[in-house]
This record gives C-alpha cells, structure tokens and sequence, in this order.
C-alpha cells in the first residue's frame, strides 16, 4: 500500500483524498486551519449561518453532480434571474420558461433591449449544443468584447452584465477571459444555484466524511511547511516534524503552493471581495422573492443576496440575512461599508424601513479568485508539473470555481495513481 500525503483540506485536496483511498492509497491530509474547507466555509453566529463570502453551488456543474450528493445537501436554490436596482427603480430579469410569473415583468423590462431578450435565448440554444470541453477551449477574448461581438447593448453590458458577472468572476469591468461567461451561462441555462440548507460548509463537510469513509485520514491544526522531493519518495515538514510519503497532492491556496512546489506557473494574482452579512429583526424580507439584487449603479455594493429568503435556515425565526458584496479590497472600515449597504438598499427599497438593519459579521476575503484574463487557461500548470511524486490539486489548474477546484482533486488522484502503477 503506497502512502499519500494530501496538503490541504479544501475542496480539491478532500476530492483527491477520496479518490486516492477507494484507489487502495493509504492517505492523510493536513489541513492547517482548525477545520476543512479552504474558501469553502460556514459558520454559526448569533443564530444566523455566515457563509465566508457570499458563495453559491452550481447544481449542473458535471463535478457537482459526480462528487457530491446534492439530495444530502438539501439545497435550496434562488429564483432564476435577477432584479435590477438603482436610487427609486427596480426591474425583474428572468428566464420565463423558469420562471414564468415574472415573465411580464421581463417583457417591459426597460433596462435591457428586446433584442438583448432575443439574443439570450438564442445564445441558451447554442450553448446547449456545446459540450463543457468544447467551451473550456474557446475563450481568448475579454467578456466584454464578446458581448459587444455576440451583439448585446450597452444597457444589457451596464445593467445586468457587469453586476452579475462581476459577482460571479469577481471583475465588473468583464475582462474575465470568455469563456467563463459561455461556461457559466450555459449551467445557468442547465441547472440552478443554491446553497445548502446548513450553509456552504456543509460542502467540504460531506466531502470529508466520503474520504474518511473511504479510509483517508484527516488531520487538522497541521501546517505543511515544505515539500521536497526526489524520483521515489517525497519528504514534508509538518509541524516542524519530518514525513515521508511515497507521493504527495499540493492542494493548498495558489500562494502557498508556488511556495511549497516552486511551479511559477501558478497564478498568484488575486481578484479579492469584501462580503457583508446583514440582518433585520423581521421575518417580512423585501420584496425581491428569492433574486438576487444587482447594483446598476457602480457606487455600494456589487450585490445582494436575500438568503433567508432562500434559505429560512440561514437566520432565526423571527428575522431576514442578507448579504452585500464589495468588489475589489477595500479601505474603508466595516462600519462604513455597511452604511454603505444601508444607504444603498434603503435608496432601492424606499418603502421599506431599515433603519433596524444591523451587521452581522464582515468577511474580507484577500484571494476569493485567481485573475482570469483571456487566454488565462494556456498558462496554468498540469497537475503533475512539479518534479518527483509531487502533484498539483486545485481550481488553478482548471479555472477558478467550485467546478474547477472538484475536478481538478479528481485529475490529480488520477495522475498520482498513474504514477504509482509504473
């Protein structure tokens, strides 16, 4: 039996370990904070579940579906679409084959063009007959310029784009290589999203109990703190302990794993976000259903979710969690940014009174994403690009989501049982 050391306990290196396992490996991982899940993580405060940035699962991601039981999760999903806010104005954007009651709505929408409507469903059409492979290998041109070449109008681009994008690539300005956009639409048309009913930490929870099922130990409060290798073995150090492993998964965040593996292919710059956690004391929430609220204006926040409405397990009986996401680091101080987010959703929702809004938690997530320019995928390393029986798990060897980090926990078991075979 071959001994396998997983570094980090995220989403990757969780997918890795199980895999690794069921192979007959026997595996630990070492997880350096107190519990697993990377970026991925919940917590409990004050009765309302806190997600650590405001994140959201794919349900029609391919790795989604293989490596996770989604009827275990009990998700609860968003309304499809979105409402678009600014100072006094609200209008509804769905898909009305999904979500038919507010197909009216959608119909007068005058913040984006009746062609932009035409052109999204003909764009759901296309896509549809497009394998995820085939997507992955598009790309090369900024979001931007794929829209103004797709031919959707500026309005579309400004009012619904650049907030719903930017929430979902963390850049409003669109320069997020194509393909992501063509990626992520295509699983907006094919499934929903949601968040579990405990949170999104419950995500890397199930995915730890698979590996340990399997047989993968799971250490946490264990730092690896260097990797070195030669053509048969790899030796870590571990809490200033040395170990030996016959190979080892680099599943860490993408700065520390160009430090342990020395791959300077590993991308290392950051698209960061500031998410606010914000709650009333009344279970009457706003009248946005389960939407997301996107911000047209570029000034507050990028967006806000209404997760209680979403999920009612997200808060206590008796009151509503929103969350409000800043793009970008931001200098300001918590307390500013939620005036901000007060301001901001009391000039959206003048008939509703806030003044009872209080924060909640505020979690700045310095690395939430790696940069995705055009062309981005041609650079990122393979997962069996460092020397010796060192290998590489982690959404940077794919793209920079839930789907790419799964997938790639699953690739780089593959290419460490590969490898052990010869």
């Amino acid at each position: 039996m071959s001994d396998v050391v997983v570094a980090g306990g995220g989403l990757a290196g969780l997918v890795a370990a199980r895999h690794l396992a069921e192979s007959g490996a026997d595996v630990t991982v070492f997880e350096r904070e107190s519990r697993v899940g990377g970026r991925v993580r919940s917590r409990r405060l004050n009765g309302y579940t806190v997600d650590r940035g405001f994140q959201v699962l794919f349900s029609a991601y391919p790795a989604v579906r293989r490596e996770l039981n989604l009827d275990a999760l009990d998700l609860r999903y968003f309304t499809p679409g979105a409402t678009i806010a600014r100072p006094g104005e609200r209008s509804v954007l769905v898909d009305p084959r999904r979500a038919p009651t507010d197909g009216l709505a959608t119909l007068f929408n005058g913040d984006v063009t009746f062609g932009d409507k035409l052109r999204l469903f003909i764009l759901q059409r296309e896509l549809a007959g497009r394998t995820t492979g085939e997507i992955l290998n598009r790309g090369g041109t900024s979001t931007r310029e794929y829209l103004d070449r797709v031919g959707f109008s500026t309005k579309f681009v400004d009012n619904f784009a650049a907030p719903f994008y930017g929430g979902i690539t963390l850049d409003r300005d669109l320069e997020t290589d194509s393909l992501v956009f063509e990626y992520t639409f295509k699983m907006l048309s094919e499934g929903r999203i949601g968040v579990p009913a405990a949170g999104m930490g419950a995500i890397p929870d199930q995915l730890a109990k698979r590996a340990e099922m399997a047989g993968a130990t799971i250490e946490t409060d264990a730092t690896v703190s260097s990797v070195e290798s030669s053509s048969t073995e790899a030796v870590l150090t571990v809490d200033g302990e040395t170990v030996v492993a016959d190979a080892v998964v680099v599943a860490t965040d993408p700065p520390t794993a160009r430090d342990l593996t020395g791959v300077g292919s590993i991308p290392t710059e950051a698209r960061s976000c500031v998410t606010l956690s914000v709650a009333r004391q009344s279970r009457t929430g706003l009248p946005t259903g389960k939407r997301l609220v996107l911000n047209a204006d570029e000034s507050g926040p990028n967006q806000v979710a209404p997760l209680s409405a979403v999920a009612p397990e997200y808060a206590p009986s008796d009151a509503t969690l929103y969350s409000a996401t800043f793009l970008g680091e931001r200098e300001e101080s918590d307390e500013a940014l939620f005036e901000s987010v007060q301001e901001t959703m009391a000039s959206w929702y003048p008939e509703a009174n806030l003044a009872d809004l209080e924060l909640v938690a505020t979690d700045r997530v310095p690395f939430a994403q790696f940069a995705q320019p055009p062309g981005f995928r041609v650079g990122l390393p393979p997962a069996d690009d460092p020397d010796g029986p060192v290998f590489l798990a982690g959404d940077y060897t794919r793209w920079s989501s839930i789907q790419g980090a799964l997938e790639s926990g699953r690739v780089a078991a593959d290419a460490v049982v590969e490898e052990l075979g010869r």
